[in-house]
């Protein structure tokens, strides 16, 4: 597997996590915010390398909704580092043909219903422009030429390696301007599609979202009272088929599975905190039935609520 050959070093920077509570304070530190859906299999990964002007994250995700604010302003290039990417941003399902590029910010929504790996190469401002980004504050995604992107990962996956082993070379300002030419070169020629058969996707689905974000923020705000599909239809004045649609598109699953899953994670959150009791937190959350709390409670985290909260209040374990 990707990570198994790599040793950290002075160079690599290697990091594997096997709890999502451990897990969150990365993700608070970079303004991330996800709901794993798998938790029995949850595992990531992320393996750091600096070079003179660039940073190189190749990570092992996890199956999650995510939501991210990125903030590049020297630019930003992500990229599978498999054939068998499954994501879907901004309601848009991309594979490993894909690759992204931001220069700006921009607010992300993924859903990755299962394990990736991709590599994140974020830019230094200081980097002289080499005519990638063609638009400012927008995460646009590319069909890549396949030789390109093959060439691409596989110099990633040379640097990595080189910084494992031969972490003193990285010393050298000259052998890591050399590595890094070599994958700008990379770069250069991954983003050299031609217009006349470009099939880059736009990937806006803008009212999807902006409904789910109303969604997100009606819950904040009434995070007790029961949710009906047609009162918040209602409420949002679109259609209850618009409404199931653009959580379908953007979340994955529907508005009933999307704020339940919601209220079971802030519920979660509370019962890590310790100091209450599972009721109270349960009910924080709406759920006035206990019973069928609890078996969904169990079924997506695969601990009774009471286990939840003895652990926050025995480890103090960060809530996200």
């Amino acid at each position: 597997m990707l990570f198994d050959d790599l040793a950290p070093s002075s160079a690599l920077q290697l990091i594997g996590f096997s709890d999502v509570d451990a897990f969150r304070p990365i993700e608070t530190m970079e303004d991330a915010r996800s709901i794993p859906l798998d938790i029995p299999n949850f595992a990531a990964a992320r393996a750091i390398v600096s070079l003179p002007a660039c940073r190189i994250i190749v990570m092992r995700s996890f199956a999650r909704i995510l939501d991210t604010a990125y903030r590049m302003p020297g630019g930003m290039v992500i990229l599978s580092m498999s054939d068998d990417l499954q994501v879907n941003f901004k309601g848009v399902d991309l594979d490993a043909r894909f690759f992204a590029a931001l220069h700006g910010n921009d607010e992300c929504h993924f859903v990755e219903p299962r394990t990736n790996h991709h590599a994140m190469i974020i830019f230094s401002p200081e980097l002289r422009d080499r005519g990638w980004f063609d638009r400012a504050d927008h995460l646009r995604a590319h069909v890549a030429n396949r030789p390109a992107l093959l060439h691409t990962r596989q110099l990633l996956l040379d640097i990595l390696r080189t910084a494992s082993v031969q972490p003193g070379l990285f010393e050298t300002t000259e052998v890591a301007a050399h590595l890094q030419e070599g994958l700008l070169l990379a770069l250069d020629d991954l983003f050299r599609i031609d217009s006349t058969s470009d099939r880059s996707t736009s990937v806006h689905s803008e009212r999807a979202i902006k409904l789910v974000q109303r969604i997100d923020d009606y819950v904040a705000t009434y995070p007790t009272a029961p949710i009906y599909t047609a009162d918040l239809a209602r409420e949002f004045d679109v259609s209850i088929r618009t409404l199931g649609g653009a959580v379908s598109k953007v979340r994955g699953m529907s508005l009933h599975q999307y704020i339940r899953l919601k209220r079971l994670w802030a519920t979660r959150a509370r019962l890590l905190k310790g100091g209450v009791t599972v009721a109270t937190c349960a009910r924080a959350q709406g759920f006035h039935h206990l019973g069928e709390f609890a078996a969904a409670y169990r079924a997506i985290f695969h601990e009774a609520p009471s286990d939840t909260l003895a652990r926050g209040r025995q480890s103090g374990v960060p809530a996200g």
